[in-house]
């Protein structure tokens, strides 16, 4: 165990944070995957990069960075990945663009906590097509489609032209960890910011135009951890759904007509919470969640009220990576963990090229 181990007194030791760590390794393909559980083998480019996060903040360098080996060796030559990957082979050759376009944040976050440019240009290029890839699917109204059909040799195919807000809001941090890396790389890409601004405006003014997702509790609280809505409107976009989706002493709902609470989603709020400079119920909502703890350091995924169950039968590594980020970001222990507070990123983008008719109506008023 390092040194520098995140830990949160009264939460979580630094030896804890480390078995937790020590979990997701346990489950790494020799490939360098991370797959979703030891019984759920299927890869996923989001969760794989936010476990490779986690091992890195919490010491486990080379393990971090074989997963990020990953990342490169199933790169489509469009910049996209296939949506689920089990033992090597392809089940879903359909790209996500949040999944496709996260690879910045992990990249950046790399930089932040290691200053290694080597390893950042080594990368830059994969992230370079991965955004480009992202930002040629921008709907009209400024949200991102969410998904795009691929034949299993990586031939892209039809677009789902409907856009999911969560996802939305994440890929507006991935384009803000994108511009900053392109300035560490003196590779401006204004055309990311140009893409940047169009999706802050829509997450931040058009939520009604996304796909509704308003039952899952990531549909609430994405926009504030993705950085687009801040300050004031962050505090009462939380405030609106709060009774409904947290549970008291328990953690957060997934989904509003279940009692089912998770722990990657009660993190991640403890992140928006924290970005907010709310640190009081941040650390409320980690310190519930331990209840989910496994015997040797792994997060049950889910846990169900009343029946006093966990659900379904498996410790998911997104589940101990959300954690591990969310004890990093209220210690501070690694210079990584701003990474979701945004105070190393660029400011928001201007909002121009508008095509939601928000600028006809500036210029009429």
């Amino acid at each position: 165990m390092r040194a520098d181990t995140p830990a949160l007194p009264g939460v979580l030791t630094a030896h804890e944070v480390a078995e937790t760590a020590a979990s997701i390794v346990r489950v790494q393909r020799a490939d360098g995957g991370i797959p979703w559980a030891a019984n759920d083998l299927h890869i996923d480019p989001w969760n794989h990069v936010e476990a490779a996060m986690a091992l890195l903040v919490a010491g486990e360098i080379e393990a971090a960075e074989r997963a990020y080996g990953w990342t490169l060796s199933h790169q489509r030559t469009d910049g996209s990945w296939p949506m689920r990957v089990t033992d090597g082979a392809i089940e879903d050759p359909s790209a996500d663009t949040n999944m496709c376009a996260y690879l910045a944040v992990g990249v950046w976050h790399h930089w932040l906590v290691r200053r290694d440019e080597s390893f950042v240009r080594r990368y830059w290029p994969a992230v370079r097509r991965a955004l480009d890839y992202v930002a040629g699917l921008q709907l009209p109204f400024g949200g991102i489609a969410w998904s795009q059909e691929h034949s299993l040799e990586g031939e892209p195919g039809r677009v789902n032209e409907d856009g999911l807000l969560a996802g939305s809001s994440s890929i507006y941090h991935s384009f803000k960890a994108g511009v900053a890396l392109s300035e560490l790389m003196d590779e401006p890409q204004p055309e990311w910011e140009i893409v940047a601004g169009r999706l802050g405006h829509a997450v931040r003014e058009h939520r009604d135009r996304f796909l509704d997702k308003s039952n899952f509790s990531m549909d609430w609280y994405y926009p504030v951890l993705g950085g687009s809505v801040r300050g004031e409107a962050g505090f009462e976009l939380l405030a609106s759904r709060w009774h409904e989706f947290v549970e008291p002493g328990y953690g957060i709902r997934c989904v509003l007509e279940n009692r089912w609470l998770t722990g990657a989603e009660t993190c991640e709020l403890a992140m928006a919470l924290d970005s907010l400079g709310d640190r009081e119920r941040a650390l409320e909502l980690v310190r519930n969640i331990q209840h989910t703890r496994h015997a040797e350091g792994s997060y049950w995924t889910g846990y169900v009220l009343p029946d006093d169950v966990y659900w379904p039968e498996e410790q998911t590594t997104y589940t101990s990576a959300a954690v591990i980020l969310a004890v990093d970001a209220l210690s501070n222990t690694t210079p990584g963990s701003a990474i979701f507070r945004g105070t190393t990123l660029p400011p928001d983008f201007e909002e121009i090229a508008l095509e939601c008719g928000c600028s006809d109506a500036r210029i009429l008023s």
